[in-house]
């Protein structure tokens, strides 16, 4: 089992290498990563933008530009076609947000004609966290791409969050539905579908993992919590995953652990896509984006921890 980002950087290093497309890679903090990347042998990496200025960002940060291949596109929606144009023809394995609003970079990849989404799928997004008073990562669903999750949805996300977590080398993660409350109320809808994909679980409808809900998030990650309010749950105190029941609810969450826990290292990617697609906030550190930079390369090595 993965139990750090370290760890998760060693084993990329061990896998055949995957090639990193930076669409609209012109700011300081995605070219940082990229070029992390790259000199940690984690990624090969082009670099789709403006030609200037990313020559201009790697002198003010002292990159030597010829570690990446550079695409020169001048403006920012070409920049991102192509970007999708080189995943979808092979020559690219993961995507990366460069300096581009999250609805741009989803525009792009969500585009019917020429698109990353497969006929059909569900896009997603999965958070893995490390944080100081967790006892191990965390992966989170959905902090950016879908609003209100119906019960397919949701059911897809768990899938997500599942295959994510057995890449980190967890065989049978055990998965929280979150909601206001371990009871089942049946006025909140969060807890009616955190019991339905409960008893889907115990059914084998959602496989490889162990699965409770509706269970309050202090109830999904604190024994003593747990303790307090005499739950009986294998997952309670110890979820490997959580599953929020809306994009409110999981952004807050995010956003609560990024400013209040300065320690805490994250990283951002999307799922559901023909390859996995970093997104981070353009506000986010390099080091956000090159650990979200190896959980995709981990994600899209297609092979058991």
């Amino acid at each position: 089992m993965l139990t750090s980002f370290d760890a998760i950087y060693t084993r990329i290093t061990s896998l055949p290498k995957k090639h990193l497309v930076v669409a609209w890679g012109v700011d300081a903090h995605s070219i940082g990563a990229a070029a992390a990347g790259v000199k940690k042998g984690l990624v090969e990496a082009t670099l789709v933008g403006d030609r200037e200025l990313i020559e201009k960002i790697c002198a003010e940060e002292n990159i030597e530009p010829s570690i990446f291949n550079v695409i020169p596109v001048a403006e920012e929606l070409p920049a991102l076609a192509k970007s999708v144009e080189l995943v979808n023809a092979g020559e690219g394995d993961i995507l990366m947000k460069g300096l581009c609003s999250t609805d741009k970079y989803m525009r792009a990849i969500l585009n019917k004609e020429k698109g990353l989404l497969p006929p059909k799928a569900v896009l997603s997004h999965i958070t893995l966290i490390a944080h100081e008073h967790y006892h191990k990562l965390l992966l989170v669903s959905d902090i950016a791409v879908i609003p209100v999750p119906d019960l397919h949805q949701k059911t897809v996300m768990v899938n997500y969050l599942v295959s994510a977590a057995r890449r980190l080398g967890i065989e049978c993660p055990k998965v929280a539905i979150v909601a206001a409350t371990e009871q089942m109320l049946p006025t909140m809808p969060a807890c009616v579908e955190g019991a339905i994909l409960a008893k889907m679980a115990d059914r084998g409808q959602i496989k490889d993992c162990i699965l409770d809900g509706p269970l309050s998030l202090d109830v999904a990650i604190s024994k003593e919590a747990t303790c307090i309010k005499m739950v009986k749950s294998e997952v309670a105190g110890d979820a490997d995953c959580l599953l929020f029941p809306n994009l409110e609810a999981a952004n807050t969450f995010y956003k609560t652990i990024t400013q209040l826990s300065p320690k805490a290292h994250i990283a951002a990617v999307v799922a559901g896509a023909k390859a996995p697609c970093v997104l981070s906030s353009r506000g986010d550190t390099a080091e956000t984006k090159l650990n979200s930079i190896a959980l995709a390369a981990l994600m899209s090595a297609k092979v058991k921890s």
